[in-house]
């Protein structure tokens, strides 16, 4: 039940990134063009999400569990460091320079554009040079 749960969860999430336009790399560019013609419309989004998932993270901040009966597994990190810094930076100058970030990447994914791919790639190999650095830095 909780595979099926989380399916259905990404496949909205998919659809959300879709339909709200931030799959679209000119429409992301278009919100971070500060200087230039700047779209505010994602702003709106990110702003509405927020809005909407503010009510379930605060009841689940009180629980154990899951409504599926899983463990509750919210972050508990709250300091800024230079790790968060860096990651923050990272992120941001990819969506930057590619106009597109993880979620609407995986979202678009099929369409056969080479770019995505190549993106998705890159970020895969990002996310295992990471897990390499952390096991070296525990060992």
């Amino acid at each position: 039940m909780s595979k099926l749960t989380a399916f259905l969860a990404g496949l909205i999430f998919g659809l959300g990134l879709l339909l709200a336009g931030m799959a679209n790399p000119a429409k992301v560019l278009g919100f971070l063009d500060l200087a230039g013609a700047w779209d505010p419309s994602l702003a709106l989004v990110m702003a509405g999400a927020i809005a909407v998932a503010l009510l379930p993270f605060t009841l689940a901040k009180k629980r154990q569990q899951s409504l599926l009966g899983v463990p509750m597994q919210l972050p508990n990190k709250r300091e800024i460091d230079r790790r968060l810094i860096g990651g923050s930076l990272l992120f941001g100058i990819g969506w930057g320079i590619a106009g597109i970030c993880p979620g609407p990447a995986v979202a678009i994914l099929l369409t056969g554009h080479w770019q995505v791919l190549l993106f998705v790639i890159t970020m895969l190999l990002g996310m295992a040079l990471f897990e390499a650095l952390e096991h070296r830095e525990r060992r």
